[in-house]
Parts: structure tokens; sequence; C-alpha cells
């Protein structure tokens, strides 16, 4: 999450003319020989350049497109595409990767969907929703039975890293986490989450 979030920020923050992805999604992250993610594909990317105070577009391809169930919902009534998108987007990667569970999972149906699955059980019911593959395999069993009790620092980060896939996956554009707070978050619950498992040992 860390890295797909810093390149994000390098995207939107530090290129000379800031880029949108539009595609974010798991098969466009790759992870390389050291197992450090690398977000791919810019078959669809957007070029943004202000020039006289006026935002253009520049597109590789024509029409607004992406993969169903990570395109941002504005996207659905304009033409126009941001940086929001990018960060919808991410904010549904964070809750499939803590879930388990697709966006477009045929569970998600009758106005249902991914970000309103993690709404309703957070913070009080994580472990309903939590992707039992994150779990240590002796404790996996547990979980599946609500018997399992989380570390109190593991709860912490859990749900700050739910917070931030919630925040980041809101309907209203303007509601979505900036990613410069995002990477910030991300690298303080990492921080944590490593400090935590040293004097656990």
């Amino acid at each position: 999450m860390v890295d797909v979030a810093s390149a994000l920020h390098y995207l939107h923050h530090e290129c000379e003319q800031p880029i949108i992805h539009c595609d974010l999604k798991p098969s466009n992250v790759l992870l390389d020989n050291e197992m450090v993610p690398r977000v791919s594909d810019f078959g669809i990317a957007k070029l943004l350049s202000t020039i006289n105070d006026t935002t253009s577009k520049q597109t590789s391809t024509i029409g607004i497109k992406g993969t169903l169930g990570y395109i941002p919902p504005e996207y659905g009534v304009s033409s126009e595409v941001s940086t929001y998108g990018d960060i919808f987007s991410f904010g549904i990667l964070v809750l499939e990767m803590l879930t388990g569970k697709s966006p477009t999972d045929e569970m998600f149906e009758d106005g249902q969907n991914l970000h309103n699955f993690v709404t309703v059980s957070f913070p009080d019911n994580l472990l309903q929703i939590l992707d039992p593959l994150l779990v240590p395999t002796e404790e996996a069993a547990a979980l599946k039975e609500n018997k399992w009790n989380l570390d109190p620092n593991v709860e912490m980060c859990l749900v700050s890293l739910f917070r931030i896939g919630i925040s980041c996956s809101t309907k209203s554009p303007k509601d979505r986490m900036n990613i410069a707070d995002v990477t910030r978050e991300l690298n303080r619950i990492s921080e944590y989450f490593l400090v935590g498992v040293e004097t656990s040992k």
C-alpha cells in the first residue's frame, strides 16, 4: 500500500506534468524481483497541464475508460478526469487487499458495493470482513469462528488502514483523502506496526 501510494504521489505531484493513471487496479500493480510493487499500464493515462490558468487534458486514447469496480462514480456522469479518480481506485484497492473481496464480486448487487460492505462493519466488526489470508495460519480457524482476538497494535493498524480505504473510496471526490496525507499516514502505520512487532519478540 505504501509503495502504490508513493507512486500515485509521484504521478500527481512530482512529475513536470501531473499524470492521472485512470486504471489503477490489482492487475496493474506488478511486483519486481525484490517484491517491490510497481504501478504499470499507462495506456489510458491522462496528462494534466496548466496553460494560461486553464487545465487542458491530453490523452493517448479517446473517451474515458477504466475497469468496472475501480472507476469512480463521477466518471459515469462527466468526461472530466481528475486525481480524485485515482484516489478512489486506490481506496478500492486498499479495501480489496484487506477484505480479499473484489469490487465486482457477485455478492455486490442491488446497490451494495465494497465500500458499503466495509463501512457497515467498521470499526467494531473488522474480524467479519478481514481476509483470513492476512491472519497467521494457526489463528485463521479461530478468526472464521469469531473467536480470535486481535493484538491491540495490529487492531490499531487495521483500523487505520480500513479508515484510509473508506475515506479514499467515498462517493464525493472532495471528501476523499489527499494522496500526500495518505502517504504520510501509511508510513506512520508501517512504522508503528514494525515497532510493535519488534517489541512483541
